[in-house]
């Protein structure tokens, strides 16, 4: 039920975390009420990202680390470096795309949620046609599109385990965010195609 060895269990009873008592032939047993006891609490609904740290600074963290690893090197489209303002352009875009997936992931509702998704399906959009205007090929545009989904779906698992978001929570979370980016790569890939 709690996902702990046996051996975890007997080290909390012994600091008295946990009730427990023994039976005449020296067994340990545990109550159930004090098992359940140790369960988390279901939430009706799992901590907004904001509340966990997710946030778009964090994430911009994770990208910043992505071009760290990278050695520097600016994105490349066509194996040429781009100009600083295309890089500029790129960097807003991607920045507004990640505030609207968030803000995707913590909407209170349907609606709020799908108005997020579609201004971040705009930015995508915008992003696939500019990389088509600059004379990326479709493989490269959707390669480059997906370089940059990693490290957000990485930060938010880390945030998740970091924060102790239950197994369906975390679940949950993950699963939205790949739905949404997704949706994103659609919006992107319509967005070269009608450059």
């Amino acid at each position: 039920m709690l996902g702990i060895s046996q051996g975890t269990l007997r080290r909390w009873a012994d600091r008295g975390q946990v009730g427990s008592f023994t039976t005449p032939g020296g067994h340990r047993r545990f109550p159930r009420s004090a098992i359940v006891a140790l369960l988390p609490a279901s939430r009706a609904r799992r901590p907004h990202l904001s509340e966990i740290g997710a946030d778009s600074e964090r994430m911009s963290g994770a990208y910043r680390r992505m071009f760290d690893v990278a050695q520097g090197r600016p994105l490349s489209i066509l194996g040429a470096e781009l100009p600083e303002s295309d890089r500029q352009l790129f960097r807003e875009r991607g920045r507004h795309m990640v505030e609207c997936l968030l803000a995707h992931l913590d909407a209170d509702g349907p609606a709020p949620a799908m108005a997020n998704l579609h201004e971040a399906a705009d930015h995508a959009a915008e992003y696939g046609a500019h990389s088509a205007r600059l004379g990326a090929s479709l493989s490269e545009a959707v390669e480059t599109f997906l370089r940059f989904r990693a490290p957000f779906i990485g930060e938010l698992a880390a945030t998740a385990r970091k924060r102790g978001l239950d197994t369906r929570e975390a679940t949950g979370l993950l699963v939205d965010a790949e739905t949404a980016f997704d949706k994103l790569l659609l919006a992107f890939m319509e967005g070269w195609q009608t450059a």
